[in-house]
């Protein structure tokens, strides 16, 4: 492989991420289920590479770099850092938001626990050759979306388990379709239900949500140029300092850690520690103050595009073939898992608006962010039930999603108490969410706060009108 191979590859990406743009610009069926346009060219790139039509000029490491790209992705996690809330309010708002951060974390543990049970206890005793490291696929693909699939996969490559980044990458294209056609169903149902709090009826949507082409007089800034182009680009400088971690993150764990300290740690677990501590150390400097997280932000969304269409489009379908009855059995679990997080826990663990908040887990607990804020763009147009605040409030959620991303592969792969364990210590934590409402009484049942007519309880004063 040269350079010119890398060039080629882009190219190609390149034109099927456009012409799955223009797809979703014109065809009725994208815009109404919000199919992203690098899934579509992901989808025409799978179609016409060489795993089906071989018509695709690709290279033979086109599939490579997915793995590469995400160490970008969460280099840029690191770097942005976190902010705690800084809203004042009473009690109720406490209340709300510790309920909702309680509820974040419970959807999140039980994508670990029902599915590593699923594995250890039936899949496995079907088929006995399936990998113990399948039970943690689902989550990597629906909670952690494309990225994250990519990252758990390339680190089961390292363990020894090629097929596991072609079984991740299935669950997570599964995972926005899941997220997208449900949670359209869910919306519709739970606004004829009286469920929502802003919207009556969801038939209007922008033409700008539904295209993907934001018209004039709706486009918000790309970020701030914090570097005059006469000394350096603000593009470049940005860059710079994600690839300086990045790669350093890479480098260090390659020549240092792995060889002489402990290996198996995956390269994006090293790169955002160490874009993280970069955050740390500067963040109260003047070298800081030049860093524009949107800058940052688009930097990431640019390079986790290419990397779904390139995660999709080397897909090997025989792969998914020989799994067929393991990813259908765990696909079905996976949408169940999803809808109990809503039903019933939703409205146990949330107070006002609990729909809202509860739609925009789902979306982002079956694919990605951007999913999550389509669908509650849907419900809550002008962010009132305060979800989007409610999301920042608490940086938790991303370590202990890294521990997991890194950790629960090697547990998984080792088999029997160390497998168990594994599954034990997310089944107690999410238990231990639940357990925390009760203490804290952020339990809302029915009984305690009874039904309105409409079917749905507890909804603000300007939404009773």
């Amino acid at each position: 492989m040269t350079i010119y191979s890398l060039l080629t590859d882009l190219a190609i990406a390149s034109l099927l991420i456009l012409i799955g743009q223009f797809l979703r610009s014109k065809l009725k069926f994208f815009q109404e289920f919000f199919v992203p346009a690098s899934l579509i060219g992901g989808l025409l790139g799978l179609i016409g590479g060489p795993r089906v039509l071989n018509i695709l000029p690709f290279s033979e490491n086109f599939g490579s770099y997915s793995g590469c790209f995400i160490i970008i992705v969460f280099t840029v996690v690191g770097i942005n850092g976190f902010e705690f809330g800084k809203a004042g309010g009473g009690k109720e708002e406490i209340q709300r938001i510790v309920g909702f951060q309680l509820y974040r974390l419970f959807s999140f543990f039980i994508q670990f626990v029902i599915p590593g049970a699923v594995t250890l206890l039936l899949l496995v005793k079907i088929w006995p050759d399936l990998n113990p490291m399948f039970g943690i696929l689902l989550a990597s693909g629906f909670t952690g979306g494309h990225g994250t699939a990519a990252a758990v996969g390339a680190t089961c490559e390292t363990l020894g388990w090629t097929d596991g980044l072609d079984l991740a990458i299935t669950f997570a294209t599964f995972g926005i379709f899941v997220g997208v056609f449900g949670g359209l169903l869910l919306i519709k149902m739970a606004a004829r239900k009286g469920y929502t709090c802003y919207v009556k009826d969801v038939k209007y949507l922008s033409k700008d949500l539904k295209t993907g082409l934001v018209q004039p007089g709706n486009r918000a800034s790309m970020g701030e140029e914090t570097i005059s182009s006469v000394s350096l680009d603000t593009m470049a400088f940005h860059m710079s300092l994600i690839m300086l971690l990045g790669g350093g993150g890479y480098m260090l764990n390659k020549f240092v850690l792995a060889p002489h300290v402990l290996s198996g740690i995956p390269d994006f677990t090293v790169s955002y520690i160490l874009a993280l501590i970069f955050f740390l150390v500067f963040k109260k400097t003047a070298l800081y103050k030049y860093v524009d997280k949107t800058v940052n932000t688009r930097i990431s969304g640019m390079f986790t595009d290419y990397l779904v269409t390139f995660a999709v489009a080397s897909v090997n379908p025989s792969v998914l073939i020989s799994y067929a009855g393991p990813l259908a059995i765990m696909t079905v679990v996976g949408i169940i898992i999803v809808i109990l997080c809503i039903f019933p826990f939703g409205f146990l663990m949330n107070k006002k608006c609990w729909f809202e908040h509860c739609i925009f887990v789902y979306g982002y607990n079956t694919g990605v962010f951007a999913i999550g804020f389509v669908l509650l763009r849907i419900v809550d147009p002008e962010n009132r039930s305060m979800t989007v605040e409610d999301t920042a409030m608490t940086p938790i959620g991303s370590f202990v999603e890294i521990a997991y991303w890194s950790a629960g592969p090697t547990m998984l792969l080792a088999g029997g108490a160390t497998a168990w364990t594994f599954v034990g210590i997310s089944a107690a934590l999410m238990v231990a969410m639940v357990a925390a409402c009760f203490v804290l009484r952020i339990w809302y049942t029915p009984k305690k706060y009874p039904l309105n007519a409409r079917g749905g309880y507890n909804m603000p004063e300007e939404a009773k009108a």
